[in-house]
């Protein structure tokens, strides 16, 4: 028998679940389908929120040629066998075929590359899915062909609805009886996941003697037991554990670093993920105390592209060990913030005239750029003068926190700017 997710995958938008803000009345990408216009597309959220259902319904609503490939399994020969099967289809369907390519963050360059041709020329219509962000994952060639919808994690209203159909419609399911007296556990274990919620409804019902099963928070945690105290890469968890890595790594503590980043790996987390903070730490969390940093992280990210795991475990410990163990100072984060605020507040403020650009001998007639002074025709190629705009000569928007490297900077800036700033 099939797994009880298959048995119940919906079959039209009517039947789907979740995700109202793309399929629901009046939504974008339903507007789209029903007028039967559709563009190539990736689809990006968690796993068990309706990916692969869509792109299916997609395909019966719009009545085309439908190819699947994964990922996981499929090369570039795969990719264009399945183009030249859609160019032989066109000929009977005008609209193109549809090419569906589950976790198409896992495909290659090389491989996402060969999707160009066929997605420019109508011959497909892509349509992707991921569960990583695809601006870091999908080529920008491709993802400048594709509209990029975001799926969300199904909410407490859609798991009881779930619930509900998989007791009352599904074949297996509908002649035992359910008491059903508390939920928290199913929201909390299934994680907004459809897929994950339909498992434990079976473990549940095969762990039931009789026809009678019971679902409350006990039941449901008992049986998942063996269970709950992995590593989620997507539920709770995940987020738990990645704000004690990077707390530890802020907190400068490399042991619970180290903790930390082997639960994530022990528990397959995407590396790619966990590099990613670690180049966010450097930049937000260390920033000028240590500027190698950023450059040890940035490394780290692209070694650990080259040579996956196991032994992406050494680089990843080696940038987490220097990260945590780097002076640490945030004037960055917060100056560009800063920056951000006063621009927000004081909007299109005139850039002074002797900076502005003057091209022309009209802008030279109206003093642009007159009285400009070229920094390097000055002792040490410094010379005080308005940089900012007028309304904010004077205002401080970076202060270097206290520590060895931003010292020397503060230093350099009370002897330039004693003036103009009161640092």
């Amino acid at each position: 028998m099939q797994p009880l997710a298959e048995r119940l995958r919906p079959k039209s938008l009517d039947e789907y679940i979740g995700q109202e803000h793309l399929v629901g009345k009046n939504a974008v990408l339903r507007n789209n389908i029903e007028k039967g216009r559709i563009p190539s597309m990736i689809l990006w959220g968690p796993p068990g929120v309706g990916k692969t259902t869509l792109a299916k319904i997609i395909s019966h609503q719009l009545d085309r040629p439908f190819y699947t490939l994964s990922a996981v399994s499929s090369g570039v020969k795969d990719v264009r066998k399945a183009i030249e099967q859609a160019r032989n289809a066109q000929m009977f369907n005008q609209d193109g075929a549809i090419l569906f390519i589950d976790e198409i963050h896992r495909f290659s360059k090389s491989q996402q590359d060969s999707l160009l041709g066929a997605v420019e020329e109508g011959i497909i219509k892509l349509i992707g899915a991921t569960t990583e962000n695809p601006s870091f994952e999908v080529i920008t060639p491709l993802l400048s062909r594709c509209q990029v919808y975001i799926l969300k994690s199904l909410d407490e209203i859609h798991i009881d609805k779930l619930v509900e159909r998989a007791i009352t419609e599904d074949k297996a399911l509908k002649d035992k009886k359910f008491n059903i007296n508390q939920r928290n556990a199913l929201y909390r274990y299934s994680g907004g996941d459809a897929r994950k919620l339909y498992n434990i409804i079976e473990l549940l019902v095969n762990q039931s003697d009789d026809d009678t099963v019971l679902i409350n928070d006990e039941t449901v945690t008992k049986v998942l037991q063996t269970t709950s105290a992995q590593y989620d890469k997507q539920g709770e968890q995940h987020y738990d554990i990645i704000s004690a890595f990077i707390k530890s790594v802020r907190g400068s503590d490399p042991n619970a670093s180290l903790y930390w980043l082997a639960r994530m790996l022990e528990g397959c987390e995407d590396i790619k993920f966990i590099a990613r903070r670690l180049i966010i730490l450097a930049a937000e969390d260390i920033g000028l105390a240590n500027p190698n940093a950023l450059l040890i992280a940035n490394a780290c990210f692209e070694t650990i592209h080259k040579i996956g795991m196991p032994e992406a475990r050494i680089p990843l410990a080696e940038a987490t060990i220097y990260l945590a163990n780097s002076a640490k100072s945030n004037s960055a984060y917060l100056a560009i913030d800063k920056a951000l605020a006063i621009v927000k507040e004081t909007g299109d403020l005139p850039v002074p005239l002797h900076l502005r650009n003057a091209p022309t001998k009209l802008m030279k007639e109206l003093d642009y750029g007159k009285s400009y002074k070229y920094s390097h025709d000055f002792p040490e190629n410094f010379i005080d003068q308005q940089y900012l705009p007028d309304k904010l000569d004077g205002e401080i928007i970076y202060s270097p926190s206290n520590n060895r490297h931003e010292s020397q900077m503060n230093e350099s800036l009370l002897k330039r700017w004693k003036k103009r700033y009161k640092y």
